[in-house]
């Protein structure tokens, strides 16, 4: 005997699923009929945040799409609350700023300033971020705590990137491993990113723009892993689901 009906964590597990399953097919659509990104880019100045904001928007425009964007400093010497809005689209855009709830993804290289915009942030949107504090006022709250708090969003893929920039050969590349994670969440070719890249950095030099290529790569890999592990695991949950379901069954 089956039953039609699922619990509320069978259809949460479902839905997340499906979200990570489609996304590439999502993707696809939007950009081939509708796209449309909506992003919010945090941090403090000396980060790289309006760099991030250059290589996408350079990577819209070399793929025939509107932009959009808005930058809020204050200010970009070092320490200070850097923000931009970044609006991407197939069609044009009215407005350069963000409303509350619609954004579809955060990207950050600060932790507390990620979750600084939460409530821009879609129900099924996306937090990429580095998890290391910039600790630039002296009440910074408890790292563990905003880390917790960002755990609690549903779709979210944080890292170490200064580590993983660090080993890459410089720390200034940690905005690029950031970029990279987030690119498998944007509806634009990685090939596009790549291009500007080159284009955005090419003056430093092959060095540089290698450099900055292979953080990018390296922040994409982190992507992928992590969106993979979230399979898994959703799919051995769906299976002990089932199971429960199978077991009430034959005991009722």
């Amino acid at each position: 005997m089956h039953t039609n009906s699922q619990s509320s964590h069978a259809r949460k597990i479902q839905k997340q699923k499906n979200c990570i399953d489609d996304l590439q097919h999502y993707q696809n659509l939007k950009t081939e009929f509708n796209m449309k990104n909506d992003i919010i880019i945090a941090g403090v100045g000396g980060q790289g945040i309006l760099s991030i904001a250059a290589i996408i928007a350079t990577a819209a425009v070399n793929n025939n799409l509107y932009i959009k964007q808005s930058e809020i400093h204050g200010m970009s010497q070092r320490g200070g609350e850097v923000e931009s809005h970044l609006r991407i689209s197939s069609t044009p855009i009215a407005s350069d700023l963000i409303p509350t709830g619609a954004a579809d993804m955060i990207i950050s290289l600060e932790p507390m300033e990620a979750l600084r915009y939460v409530p821009w942030l879609k129900p099924e949107g996306w937090i990429i971020t580095n998890n290391q504090p910039f600790l630039n006022i002296p009440n910074y709250p408890p790292i563990n705590d905003i880390l917790n708090e960002i755990k609690k969003i549903p779709h979210h893929i944080m890292m170490n990137a200064d580590e993983i920039a660090r080993e890459l050969g410089s720390e200034k590349a940690a905005n690029m491993v950031v970029l990279g994670a987030a690119t498998r969440c944007l509806d634009i070719p990685y090939e596009e990113i790549e291009k500007a890249i080159r284009h955005f950095f090419g003056r430093k030099g092959e060095e540089i723009v290698n450099m900055n290529l292979s953080a990018l790569a390296k922040g994409r890999e982190i992507a992928i892993l992590k969106l993979e592990g979230e399979k898994e695991k959703m799919r051995d949950e769906e299976m002990e689901e089932r199971r429960d379901e199978e077991n009430k069954t034959v005991k009722g």
